[in-house]
């Protein structure tokens, strides 16, 4: 039996210039819906591409002295790069320049003509070269396109028609009977209103302009973008040519996604020129949000947009990944800032999913020998919460609504914090010893719930998925319908090596940075040059400063002060305080030395035991809430939080640190 096909496909950007956060969005979105619908068994084709032709690309090409070809080639080789390191799992690339899309808009163009739909006409209007898009004067706004504020030019010149106005009154029967067709709701009132209003025929060929697909029969006329651009979702299937497998097996697509500036030429332009080819008409058009920044649209031409390297080269593809699909509401607009994003990497990976995950981890490979547990419970809170988890993530997919989806997996990941600390496996492990059958089922339930968390997460986080399942020790790592099951934890296999999932950002040094580097940058309006194009190397570190001179000390007051290696053997909180753990420490003397630390707002006794650490020996003692400490740890401290400072395990309790 056939398997049900699903055939998504971004828009094809333009090329005049370099990717940028608005790309990798939309981008995102697609390989996570692609991922997804495999996991669901589905047979999937991810397209995406550039369109490289047109106004905006001859006079970019002109302005950096290059041929638009050579511009294309530069520019496209950038996507490729980035698209590899998101891990973007598209099937195909089209690219408008490449002769399967020629025959394929060639194609659609004879359907059309012999239709009777083509015709020879003038065409005088208000032309925007940013949007390629004729405008009507009531339209403008202050003389200026009303979608970006781009200028506009009076355009006059021979044309070929296409008749949209007779397909009126067809495209509102159609959406009448497919309102699923686009989406959001917001976004199909839009459309409908705009065709209520009546439609022009519509201009799709240009004499004054020569870098294009020459229109069939009549050399002087190039192919309107519009027309060819759309086109690129059947060519790139085989569409006019022998070869129409594709086409026969994928088209219609499910699912187009496009940006919201662009939906009427996907919503009306489209599926007209679909109906005089007499070819079927996509099942969905999803309209998504805009990134803004200061409250605007992010554009090139207004000099806003984010471009995605220093993000990617410090914190890695996930960690975008995911504040994209967990940040803006599918549909919506939203705001990118440096400061969002770092927050929400701080609170969401770094503590959440970051120290669930180590925390878990390191009480199994302690108590259990770098195994997992060998008892599985059938009947208990986690399980329970996991189902529920598993199908509100599963509803929302299917949905679209990423956002609610990953906030249902965080509850997953937040359940389980909580249970640790309800049945407080040390405790289990100190009374019972780490042979306790009790201790192997919480500890179970714990890592299989993150297992079954980073099953969840894959489609967003791909790598970061794979690097937690293997440290769960889950050797298979399928990804499906049958990996949501409870249960799939292998008992009493070995863990997979250790490793921090996602370090915990230093905000204050990640802006010094950025400042240090935006200081170097220089300052011109030129357009980027062709060797611009590749990846930005990471920023500069920002320089030290230096003490006052009243503030140093000579060498011989630092050596007064005695640095120990320490290896913690026991810990345990201190009695009515949040941040004191108490703990017996080995500095290589006769016996173990006694010191508090205020560190359990970040730590729990259980992750400390087993630490090497550094301490300071020669401290005189103090008394901490009625408990005496003969020394002090020594901790980073970052946005108040202590980050303990720990030394190589081969190193022995009571070596001198200089």
């Amino acid at each position: 039996m056939a398997r049900e096909t699903f055939y998504i496909t971004t828009p094809i950007y333009y090329v005049n210039d370099l990717p940028h956060i608005g790309h990798i969005y939309t981008t995102v979105v697609a390989d996570t819906i692609a991922r997804y619908k495999r996991m669901r068994g589905l047979d999937v084709r991810f397209l995406t591409g550039t369109d490289e032709h047109g106004q905006k690309m001859d006079r970019s090409a002109k302005q950096r002295g290059v041929s638009p070809k050579d511009l294309a080639d530069q520019v496209v080789s950038r996507y490729h790069e980035l698209w590899k390191h998101l891990e973007i799992t598209n099937d195909d690339f089209i690219r408008t320049t490449e002769k399967r899309h020629h025959d394929g808009v060639h194609a659609v163009i004879d359907r059309m003509q012999t239709k009777g739909d083509i015709y020879k006409g003038s065409y005088g209007g208000w032309y925007c070269a940013g949007c390629e898009a004729f405008y009507p004067e009531t339209q403008l706004v202050d003389g200026k396109c009303p979608d970006q504020g781009h200028p506009v030019e009076w355009l006059q010149e021979e044309s070929y028609f296409f008749r949209l106005s007779a397909y009126q009154d067809r495209l509102l029967a159609f959406y009448r009977e497919h309102p699923e067709f686009i989406r959001p709701e917001s976004r199909y009132n839009e459309v409908v209103r705009f065709v209520e209003m009546g439609l022009k025929d519509l201009s799709i060929s240009r004499v004054s302009l020569k870098w294009g697909i020459p229109w069939p029969g009549d050399p002087e006329h190039v192919v309107y973008v519009w027309l060819d651009a759309l086109s690129n979702y059947v060519s790139a299937l085989g569409f006019g040519s022998r070869k129409t497998a594709l086409y026969d097996r994928y088209w219609p697509a499910a699912l187009h996604l496009v940006g919201k500036d662009i939906l009427r030429f996907h919503c009306v332009y489209w599926p007209a020129f679909l109906m005089s080819a007499g070819l079927p008409l996509p099942r969905q058009v999803f309209g998504h949000g805009w990134w803004l920044r200061d409250e605007r649209k992010m554009s090139k031409s207004l000099g806003n947009v984010v471009r995605p390297d220093a993000l990617l080269e410090r914190f890695g593809p996930d960690a975008l990944r995911y504040f994209l699909l967990r940040e803006m509401t599918f549909g919506q607009d939203a705001s990118f800032s440096d400061e969002g994003f770092l927050g929400r990497y701080n609170a969401d990976l770094a503590n959440g999913l970051g120290n669930a995950s180590a925390r878990v981890l390191a009480m199994a490979r302690r108590y259990f020998e770098g195994r997992t547990p060998t008892e599985r419970c059938e009947d208990n809170a986690i399980r329970a919460k996991a189902a529920e988890v598993v199908g509100r993530w599963r509803d929302a997919m299917d949905a679209f609504e990423f956002q609610r989806a990953l906030e249902a997996v965080w509850e997953l990941l937040t359940a389980v914090d909580g249970y640790v600390n309800e049945k407080a496996p040390w405790g289990i492990a100190k009374a019972e010893g780490a042979s306790s059958p009790r201790l192997h089922r919480v500890l179970y339930n714990c890592l299989e719930a993150l297992r079954l968390a980073a099953v969840m997460v894959s489609p967003v986080m791909p790598a970061m998925a794979g690097r937690l399942l293997a440290q769960l020790g889950v050797a298979d790592q399928r990804l499906d319908d049958q990996a949501l099951a409870w249960g799939g934890l292998p008992t009493g296999q070995p863990l997979g090596g250790e490793g921090v999932l996602f370090p915990r950002a230093d905000v204050e040094a990640f802006f010094g940075e950025a400042k240090v580097d935006e200081n170097t940058k220089p300052q011109t309006g030129a357009p980027a040059p062709a060797e611009a194009i590749a990846p930005a190397p990471a920023p500069a570190p920002a320089p030290v400063a230096q003490p006052a001179e009243a503030d140093q000390i000579g060498i011989e007051e630092f050596a007064r002060v005695k640095l120990v290696v320490g290896k913690i053997r026991a810990a345990e909180r201190v009695p009515k305080s949040k941040k004191l753990i108490r703990m017996d420490v080995d500095l290589g003397e006769p016996t173990l030395r006694q010191i508090v630390g205020g560190i359990g707002g970040r730590y729990e006794p259980e992750q400390l035991v087993g630490r090497q650490i550094v301490v300071v020996a020669n401290l005189k003692p103090a008394t901490l809430m009625g408990v005496e400490s003969r020394g002090m740890l020594l901790a980073a401290s970052l946005d108040g939080a202590p980050f303990l400072l720990g030394v190589d395990a081969e190193v022995p309790p009571g070596t001198g640190v200089k």
